[in-house]
């Protein structure tokens, strides 16, 4: 079983950018498609972003799309969302996930969550 760890979270202005990062420990990293999720006060989490294990593949929603990249390292154990453009509605608890297969564009296909890294966009 997989464990993740995000950090890169924080406070911004409209405009700025943030890079997070997820760092996996105890399974096999390249064998897992990743993603990432947020959920804003609330609301319900939503993913927002995925990577294919070769990351032959990237998915986005539309709301982040041509704003976020996210990838990943298969050398490091880690994915990475790098995020531009940011805007007050991005605020949220951001969320890495990870799932034993290469469906990386399903959401209800990831079984493995980290515990969460605060991003707060000011106005």
């Amino acid at each position: 079983q997989v464990q993740l760890v995000e950090s890169g979270g924080g406070l911004v202005q409209a405009g700025g950018s943030l890079r997070l990062s997820c760092a996996a420990s105890g399974g096999t990293f390249r064998t897992y498609a990743m993603g990432w999720f947020r959920q804003a006060p609330g609301k319900e989490r939503h993913f927002i972003a995925g990577v294919s294990r070769l990351s032959f593949s990237t998915y986005y929603v539309d709301s982040v799309k041509g704003r976020f990249t996210i990838s990943r390292d298969n050398t490091k154990n880690t994915v990475y969302l790098q995020m531009n453009s940011l805007k007050p509605e991005d605020t949220a608890v951001y969320y890495c996930a990870a799932q034993p297969g290469n469906s990386a564009s399903a959401p209800e296909l990831y079984k493995y969550w980290g515990q969460g890294t605060q991003v707060t966009v000011s106005s």
